[in-house]
């Protein structure tokens, strides 16, 4: 029988319950060891309280979210999302972070330029890059569902992740990070996570609902949807992948009113029986 020494759970998943103190002693009350941090609430307790606190209670950090954000085509907005960008770099070195989770950015002010956006994008990776590697940290792109695509992230697929990952050099401080709620739908996701042999740093877990009311923040609990997970989980792991498996739920109508030692309860049962 599977443990929990590769669970990670996001902090996203008690967000609305937890701030980040109370979540790294309760996860670690209920036996989890290894965390995603939001930037947000690191900010608000700081980073050396941050980074004392997880050491003190052993807490591993699979992920720092978020960077990226890079699409708008305001240059003063822009650079101001590079600044912010390089902060969260050195953020995510303090804490130990595995990754910073990269996430593109959607389409801004009234623009449809979604070619324009990947663009920038890309440019803003690019410059990134030696930042990057100075602090020994790695950028690692998430593709979200389509439908995201307008506000929060023209990169769409695992597809062109991998295609980003090329025409940036495959640098060391890329990778690429499968949420399987984003991805479980693509054709040919298994050839793809094939390609992604030795990129995936991060592979995050959660359901997606048959009767999903907002594809951002309706998301299921492990066992609760459509998504065939130990499957997607077996061709991660025939890449060689053998990290930590990071439970995210955005739920705004169930599991953000629920308490938060309940829902870490709960995370442990499915993570077991499902993933």
């Amino acid at each position: 029988m599977d443990n929990f020494e590769r669970l990670s759970i996001n902090q996203y998943t008690t967000r609305e319950q937890w701030s980040l103190a109370q979540a790294i002693e309760g996860y670690a009350r209920h036996g989890i060891r290894a965390m995603a941090v939001d930037s947000l609430k690191l900010r608000e307790l700081g980073v050396a309280q941050a980074a004392k606190m997880l050491r003190e209670h052993q807490m591993a950090v699979s992920g720092y979210c978020i960077g990226g954000l890079l699409t708008d085509h305001d240059p003063s907005k822009f650079r101001a999302e590079m600044a912010n960008n390089r902060r969260v770099i050195d953020e995510a070195a303090e804490i130990g972070a595995q990754c910073v989770v990269f996430v593109a950015g959607g389409l801004t002010d009234g623009s449809k330029d979604i070619e324009g956006a990947r663009e920038r994008c890309l440019d803003g990776l690019a410059e990134l890059i030696p930042h990057a590697q100075s602090a020994d940290m790695v950028l690692a792109l998430e593709p979200l569902h389509p439908m995201t695509g307008a506000f929060r992230s023209v990169l769409m697929t695992l597809r062109q992740a991998n295609d980003w990952v090329e025409r940036l050099g495959g640098a060391s401080a890329l990778g690429i990070l499968l949420d399987v709620y984003h991805v479980w739908w693509e054709p040919d996701l298994a050839a793809e996570i094939k390609r992604a042999a030795g990129r995936i740093v991060g592979f995050h877990v959660s359901d997606f609902l048959m009767d999903t009311t907002d594809i951002r923040l309706d998301r299921g609990m492990m066992g609760d949807g459509v998504i065939d997970i130990p499957r997607i989980r077996g061709m991660v792991e025939a890449t060689g992948y053998d990290g930590l498996i990071e439970v995210e739920i955005f739920s705004a109508r169930d599991w953000w009113q629920r308490d938060p030692n309940e829902v870490v309860e709960v995370v442990k049962e499915r993570y077991l029986a499902f993933v």
